[in-house]
């Protein structure tokens, strides 16, 4: 089912197909985090793609969504999914060995208490996983408002305007730097294990041309070993929460 643009703009477009792009993602983050038996949160689950996917790992993945209808329509086929905003998660501290923020942190009302509830549910020696849009991307790829008037698509350079007039085009979704992450975590209870900037997956190309799809991520995936990695769609960071480990700490 087809979201309302100016919906899908303000609340992100979840995963409703599990694609390479997905995959790919699930496999930088298992190269940095152990899964497997794991008990693992998704913020903004959408319908839960990523919960189905990581339940193939661990029957303890739970998923969050501020949308009810998304949560109502994963959870038709799913179980632990429930409503809940990622400011306010409703779990106790040093529950989850890892909580994922896939492309969410852009699009909350306030991405420090985000990454903050995130870090206190996980537990000591546990990670926060964060995808998130890179500001040096050259398309803005959530689309932008003139006006009144919503255009979807990726739009190209706005990423690159002033911070007041980027603001203007798109006030329904933040772009960060490196140096707005370290901000945005400074202060935590956490280090940084891992960060890198990822090019997208061309799923929506490979769909067209698999062909192009292919030299497009054989061409751009072998820039992120490159300073060109700066370019990327999308922040890779993983947070490891540091702290004792708790006696008693939620589980099951």
């Amino acid at each position: 089912m087809e979201e309302a643009p100016h919906r899908a703009a303000a609340l992100g477009r979840p995963s409703y197909v599990w694609r390479s792009g997905q995959e790919r993602r699930l496999s930088l983050v298992r190269s940095r985090v152990s899964l497997e038996g794991a008990r693992v949160l998704d913020v903004g689950c959408g319908i839960g793609a990523y919960v189905r996917r990581i339940r193939e790992l661990s029957p303890r993945v739970y998923g969050v969504d501020i949308d009810e209808q998304r949560v109502r329509r994963g959870s038709s086929e799913l179980p632990n999914l429930m409503l809940a905003a990622g400011e306010h998660l409703p779990f106790l501290d040093n529950s989850f060995d890892a909580v994922l923020l896939n492309e969410v942190i852009e699009h909350v009302s306030d991405d420090a208490a985000t990454v903050r509830e995130a870090c206190r549910v996980a537990k000591a020696g546990g990670n926060v996983v964060i995808f998130a849009p890179n500001r040096l991307y050259p398309f803005e790829t959530h689309g932008v408002y003139v006006g009144k008037r919503y255009i979807f698509g990726n739009i190209p350079l706005v990423n690159y305007l002033p911070d007041f007039l980027r603001c203007r085009l798109a006030p329904h979704v933040r772009a960060y730097r490196a140096g707005d992450l370290r901000r945005l975590t400074a202060g935590l209870d956490a280090r940084w294990a891992e960060h890198r900037v990822i090019y997208p997956g061309f799923d929506n190309v490979a769909a067209r041309s698999k062909l192009l799809a292919r030299a497009l991520r054989s061409t751009l995936y072998a820039l992120e070993r490159t300073p060109l990695q700066v370019l990327g769609l999308s922040h890779f960071l993983v947070l490891e929460k540091r702290g004792p480990m708790v006696e008693g700490a939620q589980d099951g």
